[in-house]
């Protein structure tokens, strides 16, 4: 029988005696600070007030170390110190082993299922030797998961004994509250920390399955029952689903037309489709929503069903050969819709997916059909004209009202009352022409002759503006075709001998005649 070492009491209910003096359970303080640094402190009291003997001096140690002579110059060699205390909540903390088990829960009031397995992971705190049980949730399964067993020391036996980590392994069976769980595996932490401490680990097992879950892991039975086309089964099954086209409208050729966009929506539901206009700010236009309201579009018509009263009765199957369906929306293609041809160009993200899934078309286009802005057109000063200055003439091309030039304000200041003064004489272009062409004296003679033999002809002045109004840059001269005209429309006599000589006389290199000295021998 045990017995109490202090009081000599056997252990028993009963005849255990509680020290009425011990008020304070709790450990010893470890840690401190000193002098702002964190130090360790060994404990010399235990729970409860109680004294450790681990570490105290006993009195043979304190005779000694109070007779021991201390050597100055030789001695025995020190002692290496102590190794430092470190409790066990700070050196596990935090280190958990988990193993993976299962246990089988019987099922009595089930047709279904007699039995049913169930998962769990055990854990193993090294901190305190402290264990839980913990099962994984599963969404919708109907019993209480999550944590079986909380966290606390579990018995193992009816002596009180505790589960420790030596007895856990792999392959084992533990019963904890009536419940027997089979242990298959284990975390490679764990797996390390067992091996280090010389436990042999058994190889790991297979996780048992619920019979009951792979048979609802299984594909349903399917019943198809054939059956000609439902319009509740298209209801419920496109219901909310649309298709939506981008497209283009072109009445340009029209007085007054012009490029419209429009959205194109075709529910799948009930085959229908409406046309909705895109409105911009400040275009001009009513804001009606719908150009088409939401109908059932007839793509062919029957023989005589031309003349049918559209716009007030409603069209049914018997004037209808073929509707329009979702395989007639396609991408770059034109459709008439009433009258007006629309040019699909492009569609949302879920009719490309519909197309790619119904009908297997994957390469619908995206048409850019935004319009180009011609490039700017790059002004350009007109050429000076000669009146005014050129900075009160290009005003005008800058801005419709234009505004004076800023003036050169340091400039008038310094050329203030300064004037210059040149002399000059009047110099005729005859007279220049008449300096500059070789053969001179040959030249007045012949003009001379010619206006002794032509003295009844005298129409110089209109002569002389003829050619000044072809001689755009009045510089004297003439083409050879624009001359033989001038002089043709004048009754000139070209064939004359002397009127020729004057001809080759005026001519110049470059195909041009001099028309100046021509027109003198004309004069009176």
């Amino acid at each position: 029988m045990v017995s109490n070492p202090v009081h000599g009491l056997p252990f028993l209910p009963g005849t255990s005696f509680i020290d009425p003096t011990k008020t304070a359970f709790h450990r010893s303080q470890t840690l401190s600070y000193r002098n702002g640094f964190a130090v360790i402190r060994r404990p010399t009291v235990g729970i409860g007030g109680q004294r450790l003997q681990v570490n105290q001096l006993s009195q043979a140690e304190l005779d000694e170390l109070a007779n021991k002579r201390p050597a100055l110059t030789y001695g025995q060699p020190k002692q290496a110190p102590p190794a430092d205390f470190i409790p066990a909540h700070v050196a596990f903390d935090k280190k958990v082993l988990k193993f993976d088990a299962y246990f089988q829960e019987d099922v009595p009031m089930s047709t279904d299922e007699h039995y049913r397995i169930r998962q769990v992971n055990i854990y193993y705190y090294l901190e305190d030797d402290s264990m839980s049980v913990v099962e994984p949730i599963v969404e919708n399964s109907g019993i209480l998961q999550g944590k079986l067993i909380k966290r606390q020391r579990l018995s193992k036996n009816d002596r009180g004994d505790h589960y420790h980590w030596k007895d856990l392994n792999r392959g084992i069976n533990i019963t904890v509250y009536g419940k027997t769980f089979r242990i298959v595996d284990c975390d490679q932490y764990t797996q390390v920390f067992l091996e280090s401490q010389g436990i042999e680990l058994n190889p790991p097992e297979k996780m048992a399955l619920d019979p009951y879950t792979e048979l609802r892991k299984q594909p349903l039975r399917k019943y198809i029952t054939p059956s000609d086309f439902d319009q509740l089964k298209q209801f419920l099954t496109f219901d909310k689903q649309v298709l939506r086209f981008y497209a283009l409208w072109d009445d340009t050729d029209s007085m007054f037309g012009e490029c419209r966009t429009y959205i194109i929506h075709y529910y799948l539901v009930d085959d229908t489709v409406e046309v909705r206009e895109i409105h911009e700010r400040n275009n001009g236009r009513d804001p009606f929503p719908l150009l088409v309201n939401r109908q059932r579009l007839p793509k062919v018509l029957v023989k005589n069903a031309e003349n049918f009263p559209q716009c007030v009765l409603e069209i049914s199957d018997q004037e209808v050969l073929e509707w329009y369906t979702a395989k007639d929306f396609i991408v770059g293609k034109t459709l008439t819709i009433l009258g007006r041809t629309f040019f699909i160009y492009d569609c949302d993200p879920f009719t490309r997916k519909y197309y790619r899934e119904k009908f297997g078309i994957t390469d619908l286009p995206c048409i850019d059909v935004s319009k180009k802005e011609p490039p700017p057109i790059k002004q350009e000063l007109p050429p000076y004209n000669g009146y005014g200055l050129v900075e009160d003439s290009a005003q005008n091309c800058f801005a419709l009202i234009p505004k004076a030039p800023r003036k050169d304000v340091i400039k008038m200041l310094v050329n203030d009352n300064k004037v210059l003064r040149y002399l000059a004489m009047m110099y005729s272009v005859f007279s220049k022409q008449t300096e500059e062409d070789p053969g001179t004296k040959e030249l007045e003679t012949l003009i001379d002759a010619i206006q002794k033999q032509l003295k009844d002809y005298s129409c110089k002045d209109n002569i002389h503006e003829a050619f000044q109004g072809c001689d755009k840059e009045a510089s004297g001269y003439v083409d050879r075709e624009m001359f033989f005209k001038i002089c043709e429309s004048f009754n000139i006599p070209v064939d004359d001998s002397l009127v020729k000589e004057l001809i080759r006389m005026c001519s110049h290199e470059e195909g041009k005649i001099n028309y100046y000295n021509f027109v003198r021998a004309f004069s009176n």
